[in-house]
C-alpha cells in the first residue's frame, strides 16, 4: 500500500515549544518554530535549525494525545538539540503516553498501512525459510503458530541477523546468513528467536517495556543447538 506523505501544522505549536524552550532553561530568545504533524511510520519526533527557524515534525500518532503530552514530548526533543537536563518529570508524560499498551497498538495497526512488506522472499540461495519455519513450528509449537510474512533482508545488515515487526507482521532475516559457511542449525535458531517474538509480543513491565520476558528466555533456551548456534552468531559478529 503506499501513501502519499501529508503534513498538517500542529494548532499553537509555535507556543507551545517556546514554553518548553524557557522551562528548559535554554538561553536567549526562543527561535521561531514550525510545528507539524507527519505520517511517520512509528512514534516519532524530529527536529532540525534552519537559519532562525526550527523545524520539528511529531508522528500523527501525537494528533490526539492530551497537550501535557505534546508539551512534554516537546521538552524531551528540545533537550536533545539544545543538550539540556531537564528534571525528568518535564519527560513522564510523553515517555508514560509512549510506553502505554494503547499507544503501541495503535501503532502496530498503524504499521500494517504504512510499511511496505520488504524482503528478497524466503526462498534464498541455500535456506528455504518457508520449510524451516514449518519444521520449527512442529517440533516447537505444535504447528499453531500462524505463519507472519518471511524472507530474507533484500540487504545485510551489520548488527543484526534477525527482526520480527508486528505492524506489517513480517520476520526478515538477515541475507549474510544464506550461505554455504553458516550451519542450518544457526539459522534456524535465528528464525526460532524471531517466532518467539510471534508468540510473546513486546508488553510492559513497570515502566519498561519487555521485549525478552523471562517466559520468552526460558524457552528460547528448549532449542536443541542453542549453546552452539550462540557460538556461531558470535563468531559471524566479529
Amino acid at each position: 500500500m503506499t501513501m502519499g506523505r501529508f503534513s498538517s501544522m500542529v494548532p499553537g505549536g509555535s507556543a507551545l515549544f517556546q514554553r518548553a524552550f524557557t522551562r528548559l532553561g535554554c538561553e536567549g530568545r526562543p527561535p521561531r518554530f514550525r510545528v507539524e504533524f507527519y505520517p511517520y511510520t512509528s512514534l516519532s519526533m524530529t527536529i532540525r535549525r534552519r537559519d532562525d527557524l526550527v523545524i520539528v515534525r511529531l508522528s500523527d500518532l501525537l494528533q490526539r494525545a492530551p497537550l501535557a503530552v505534546l508539551e512534554s514530548g516537546a521538552a524531551l526533543i528540545l533537550s536533545r538539540l539544545y543538550r539540556r537536563r531537564g528534571h525528568k518529570d518535564l519527560f513522564e508524560a510523553y515517555l508514560e503516553y509512549a510506553r502505554s499498551n494503547r499507544t503501541r497498538d495503535r501503532i502496530t495497526r498503524m504499521r500494517r498501512g504504512r510499511v511496505r512488506l520488504a524482503s528478497a522472499g524466503p526462498q534464498g540461495r541455500h535456506f528455504d525459510l518457508h520449510k524451516l519455519f514449518d519444521e520449527l513450528n512442529a517440533q516447537y509449537f505444535g504447528s499453531e503458530l500462524q505463519r507472519p510474512h518471511i524472507g530474507w533482508s533484500t540487504r545485510g545488515w551489520r548488527r543484526q541477523f534477525g527482526c520480527f515487526d508486528p505492524g506489517p507482521n513480517q520476520i526478515l532475516l538477515n541475507r549474510r546468513m544464506d550461505r554455504p559457511g553458516v550451519p542450518q542449525f544457526a539459522v534456524e535458531y535465528v528464525l526460532y528467536h524471531e517466532m518467539l517474538h510471534v508468540k510473546h509480543p513486546t508488553r510492559r513491565s513497570g515502566c519498561t517495556l519487555l521485549s525478552h520476558s523471562p517466559e520468552f528466555r526460558a524457552e528460547e533456551k528448549r532449542f536443541a543447538e542453542f549453546a552452539r548456534a550462540r557460538k556461531v552468531l558470535d563468531g559471524l559478529a566479529r
